[in-house]
């Protein structure tokens, strides 16, 4: 039995050898590490008056020339994606692997290994990069800092270093992109080059902004907006958000019909786990906030899941799923890259189901929806070959695809043959046709065509035209548009048909700049580096974006530099944890970033900081700190997590009163904020009832529990029929409708449920409703008409037996007895009536033995 075990992790260690070409080795590790692209670091945002005194001929060029024909021959691997997981058994063997020991010999992890030594092409890189600096040459200054900040080509990073290079640059040549990174040394003292020092970064970054430098605007501007470093200053923060504005917007336009395509790729990694807390615990995955899924839902499917599952769907013939494989490879997004050719093909496939391919005429016999989804296709065929994306740019045949949509109503073929004509783009120029075009769009709610008309209406520049133009845009504006964003932001800062407002206008130029990520930050540079697991270029490159004001990177850093960890995390036994970098062991940064996340309304952000001020994390303890942090998080935004650290911080006196009553009172408020809470807060409860109750008991100076009597209000029948119904709405009322994204489900942006289902449902329902009402009042004139005929009918017959009484009768009749003692008849019967209850004998006491006999009889009686 132990040889069948010895044999059995003898053979597991190897395979966990031959599998662990992905683990690091300390001692390689940094030669071994992907190397960077240095188009995307080293030649990053270079602003208009970055070498002022640059030549082509300047000393050492030729050197320069020379360096980078020998970088060119060091292969520079491509960016993988990392592979998802397919099964049970393989994520279970994954982890398996990585829980045993590799057998190779590792550096204590402890300790920083010794950098590694450069060869071959790179060495001799850099020393004729190093032979053109000397001869004052700004490529080369430059590209030795690039090289030590970023390590780029596996060169070992040497912080002191590149801030001597950037600074040497920034000094004497005024270069704005060796200023930009000047001033991020000095705002986030990274690799403690520098200490942190925000005026001098607030300066070197304002000489780079008055130069053009595009991210130092946006840094500045940020700074002024948010006072870091400086008093806040709406004026100035949107002098340099507009600055930014401005050049976004005319590098959106210089691309096809159309504008640029941005695919966004900013993002919180923080989410990718639930929040900074975890999924149920962080208020982006709580409470209101949580996605409640079916077993059956893809609401927790990832891309490569939804795509797998559009592709066996258009292979046995959805044309739902074809077209919308077509629009989410044709638009693309974080995780999926653009595919222009394999979206035609989709669409293609769509439409030839339609139309035939030899004259153009609709098939017979098309299934249902065909119809309305093939122009949706043609729309997207027509603004392909109208953009020139996949294809050679063709003008006729663009117009060709519109028409095809435009005969079943499809507002991107509207809009697409509407450009055409307003820009005469292979048509004859028809500003009034391409009006009408733009309007038919816009009645089904089509942004762009929202834009284009509120353009043409601002051209006007009457008063009732501003108007008009104002409300296209602000219908744009709810769809995202960046022009129409641009738009407005003019504007309102100009106070052309807008109450001029400094706040807005600001707002809006920063969603314009923020959002033109290929022109102004390092997004997609940084999401390729944590994925392909350099954490260290990943970290730099979110610092340069949150520094320009970004918070789902000023949360990343903070995310990736938070030395806290879970109360009940794995022994290290069990999950070896992978080494951190010296670079991310900063908690002090960490703080400033929580900050700022949550200056612009991140509520974990908020919490943290109060984690942070209570445990003295990157800080000295600031208790009260720590509880106006969770006051406000619970206050204003209701988080669980900050109710409970509330209640535990009342219920311990740890920055607040001590009082058992509050502190149940917000462990009570957590759990109805987050039912998921139910764990920790009942045995939180348990514990603090027994607290209190020896409290009571000693007679502590605590404020113990005490139970609050629950108010009863009295409902009228009317209320409380309100509030029935009421809460039977609330019951049938899916609370997290809105939540759920549909735009993957129809062509239309509507899901591809069944519609008539639900249609027939609400008719079906309908008709039984009216009929049992139309029941229930024929039932009560039925009961009334019987209750009058019988009515009637007793009339009727006393009537008759009046008419057949003989006339005889009535002298027959002995009279009524005369008056006695001078009394009426009537009166005289009441006389006797009270002389007769007189004479009754009175109803014993209780307790005397005749009472019982007294009430048998009484009852008899």
């Amino acid at each position: 039995m132990r040889r069948w075990w010895f044999s059995a992790l003898l053979f597991l260690q190897a395979i966990a050898l031959a599998c662990a070409a992905d683990q690091k080795v300390l001692a390689t590790d940094e030669l071994d590490a992907p190397a960077t692209n240095p188009d995307s670091a080293a030649h990053a945002d270079v602003g208009r008056t970055d070498h002022r005194t640059w030549n082509p001929y300047q000393n050492g060029w030729e050197l320069v020339s020379e360096a980078m024909v020998e970088l060119r021959k060091i292969r520079i691997p491509n960016h993988r994606r990392p592979k998802k997981q397919t099964g049970l058994f393989s994520i279970l063997f994954h982890y398996t692997l990585k829980a045993l020991p590799s057998l190779r010999a590792t550096a204590p992890p402890g300790h920083e290994h010794a950098p590694p030594v450069i060869t071959g092409p790179l060495l001799d890189g850099v020393k004729l990069l190093q032979q053109a600096a000397d001869q004052n040459n700004t490529d080369a200054i430059y590209l030795l800092g690039q090289f030590n900040f970023y390590g780029n080509y596996s060169h070992p990073r040497n912080f002191k270093v590149a801030f001597d290079h950037y600074y040497r640059l920034a000094s004497q040549y005024g270069n704005s992109s060796a200023q930009f990174m000047v001033g991020l040394m000095y705002a986030t003292g990274v690799g403690e080059a520098v200490e942190r020092d925000q005026a001098k970064a607030l300066l070197y970054h304002t000489f780079a902004a008055d130069q053009g430098h595009t991210r130092s605007e946006m840094t500045v501007a940020a700074r002024h907006m948010n006072g870091i470093g400086v008093p806040k200053n709406c004026e100035t923060a949107c002098k340099y958000y507009k600055k930014v504005a401005d050049k976004a917007m005319t590098w959106y336009r210089s691309g096809p019909p159309g504008g640029m395509t941005i695919v966004p790729e900013a993002y919180r990694l923080s989410d990718e786990v639930g929040g900074v807390y975890g999924e149920g615990a962080s208020f982006v995955s709580s409470g209101i906030n949580a996605m409640k899924a079916s077993p059956n839902s893809d609401t927790y499917a990832s891309i490569d899941d939804v795509i797998e599952y559009l592709d066996l769907m258009s292979q046995k013939g959805d044309f739902k799923a074809s077209f919308n494989l077509g629009r989410l490879y044709y638009e693309g997004q974080r995780g999926l890259e653009r595919n222009v050719d394999l979206a035609r093909r989709y669409f293609l496939g769509v439409t030839t189901k339609y139309w035939r391919a030899k004259d153009g005429r609709s098939v017979d016999g098309a299934k249902p929806q065909l119809e309305k989804i093939a122009s949706k296709a043609a729309g997207y065929i027509g603004r392909m070959w109208m953009r020139g994306e996949g294809v050679v740019q063709d003008f006729k045949t663009a117009q060709k695809w519109f028409e095809r949509g435009i005969k079943h109503g499809d507002p991107q073929s509207q809009w697409g043959l509407g450009l055409m004509y307003l820009h005469g783009y292979g048509v004859r120029k028809n500003v009034a046709k391409a009006f009408e075009l733009f309007k038919a769009a816009a009645d089904q709610d089509f942004s762009l065509a929202y834009v284009a008309l509120g353009a043409l209406h601002l051209d006007q520049g009457g008063p009732e035209d501003l108007k008009v133009a104002s409300s296209y845009f602000e219908a744009a504006v709810r769809w995202y548009s960046l022009e129409a964003q641009y738009y407005l932001a003019e504007m309102i800062h100009h106070g052309v048909g807008q109450d001029k407002t400094c706040g807005v206008a600001m707002q809006y130029y920063k969603n314009v700049a923020e959002r033109s990520e290929p022109l102004v930050s390092s997004w997609t540079e940084a999401n390729h580096a944590y994925e392909d697991g350099d954490l260290e270029l990943a970290f730099l490159d979110y610092v340069m974006a949150a520094e320009q004001g970004y918070e789902k990177a000023q949360n990343n850093v903070a995310f990736l530099l938070d030395p806290t960890r879970s109360v009940f995390s794995p022994p290290n036994w069990l999950k070896r944890q992978a080494f951190k970098p010296r670079l991310l062991q900063n908690s002090g940064l960490a703080l400033i970033y929580w900050t700022r996340s949550a200056i612009q309304s991140n509520i974990d952000s908020l919490v943290k900081m109060g984690d942070y001020y209570l445990s003295g994390i990157g800080t000295e303890i600031a208790l009260e700190k720590a509880g106006q942090c969770y006051t406000g998080a619970s206050e204003y935004f209701q988080s669980a997590q900050a109710l409970y650290n509330l209640g535990w911080m009342h219920e311990n006196g740890v920055g607040l009163t001590q009082d058992f009553h509050l502190a149940k009172r917000y462990y009570d408020q957590a759990l109805e904020t987050n039912e998921e809470a139910y764990l920790p807060v009942t045995l939180s409860l348990l514990k603090l009832r027994a607290r209190s109750a020896w409290n009571t008991f000693t007679h502590g100076r605590i404020n113990s529990i005490q139970d609050e009597p629950a108010l009863k209000k009295n409902w009228s029948l009317k209320e409380w029929v309100q509030n029935f119904l009421q809460d039977e709405n609330q019951y049938y009322e899916d609370a997290y409708e809105e939540y759920y994204d549909d735009s993957i489900a129809g062509s239309d942006g509507q899901p591809m449920g069944d519609e008539l289902d639900d249609e027939l449902d609400g008719i079906l329902e309908s008709f039984m409703i009216l009929s049992l009402v139309a029941s229930i009042m024929f039932l009560m004139w039925y009961r009334t008409q019987r209750q009058q005929a019988h009515r009637q009918a007793q009339e009727n017959a006393a009537r008759q037996q009046q008419q057949q009484q003989p006339q005889g009768m009535a002298g027959m009749m002995p009279p009524p007895p005369p008056p006695q003692n001078g009394l009426p008849h009537g009166q005289h019967n009441f006389y006797n009536q009270q002389q007769q209850q007189q004479q009754q004998p009175q109803a014993p006491p209780f307790g005397d033995p005749n009472f019982g006999q007294w009430g048998a009889g009484g009852v008899g009686h």
